[in-house]
């Protein structure tokens, strides 16, 4: 006879969340920078949404992707007569490091409300890990960074620490050994990426997937301030979309307007439902 595990009935217990573009670097503008002028320089421009739409993931294979678009690939063989190699991402990818590296204090600052909302959740008993595409060095800067703002995470886990990046689900789940949390329907993914819905739903985890702030609108926070409501309105709804089309179970315009969606989803884990 088959028995089956009884439903979560609990609260949430922890929250992942994404580092750029969800809890620093408002708009995710460092690793865009960077990319759009490694392929700048081999003469192959690519542009932001050509970027963008990899977001999330460990920038190796967001380097990959990028040169398996039909068009970069096509301008790549313009210029060297062959479609980009795997030599050729891994090259791009060792010179993406160090100026990934050089340049990421300069993007590290807290976006408006993390600090106070991450408070919040300590105040509800939710522990709070995350996940990035970035290696374990450009992590510890961000950490050291984010320390400085009143932002500690209890669990910072990266690509290199589980043998993969997004959207696999290992960094969520060595997050939860870390963590000595379970079930994983006690937890909830944040971030702003589709790889980040992604990884949280593989994990078997709540998803909030963020808009304003992050990859899929792409505006510092002046430009953002810069447009007019019509315009917001209509980029939002354009990021809502997105995120929602790729499995967000809620859709929020930044960190500081989640709580309200941690107490619905404990209002459905108290009926037993699940992610």
């Amino acid at each position: 006879m088959t028995v089956k595990r009884p439903s979560y009935r609990g609260r949430l217990q922890a929250a992942i969340v994404d580092w750029a573009g969800t809890t620093v670097d408002y708009g995710c503008q460092a690793p865009t920078a960077v990319l759009r002028d490694l392929f700048s320089e081999r003469r192959v421009p690519v542009s932001n949404s050509e970027i963008r739409q990899y977001m999330g993931l460990l920038k190796v294979d967001q380097i990959r992707a990028i040169c398996s678009i039909p068009r970069v690939s096509a301008a790549w063989c313009e210029v060297y007569g062959r479609a980009p190699s795997e030599a050729d991402v891994q090259t791009l990818f060792q010179d993406f490091i160090p100026r990934q590296i050089s340049c990421l204090d300069r993007y590290s600052d807290l976006i408006p409300g993390v600090a106070e909302t991450m408070a919040r959740l300590r105040d509800r008993g939710i522990k709070v890990g995350t996940t990035t595409g970035y290696t374990r060095p450009m992590l510890e800067i961000l950490v050291a960074k984010a320390a400085l703002q009143g932002y500690r995470p209890d669990s910072n886990v990266c690509p290199e620490d589980v043998g993969a990046g997004r959207p696999m689900p290992w960094m969520c789940y060595e997050n939860a050994i870390r963590l000595k949390v379970q079930p994983l329907e006690a937890f909830v993914k944040i971030g702003d990426t589709v790889s980040d819905v992604q990884e949280g739903l593989n994990a078997g985890m709540w998803t909030i997937a963020v808009t304003v702030t992050g990859n899929e609108v792409g505006l510092t926070e002046p430009e953002w301030k810069a447009l007019d409501d019509a315009e917001r309105q209509s980029r939002v709804a354009e990021a809502r979309c997105r995120l929602a089309a790729a499995g967000a179970h809620y859709v929020v315009d930044s960190v500081a307007d989640c709580e309200a969606v941690l107490d619905k989803i404990d209002s459905r884990l108290r009926e037993g439902d699940a992610p």
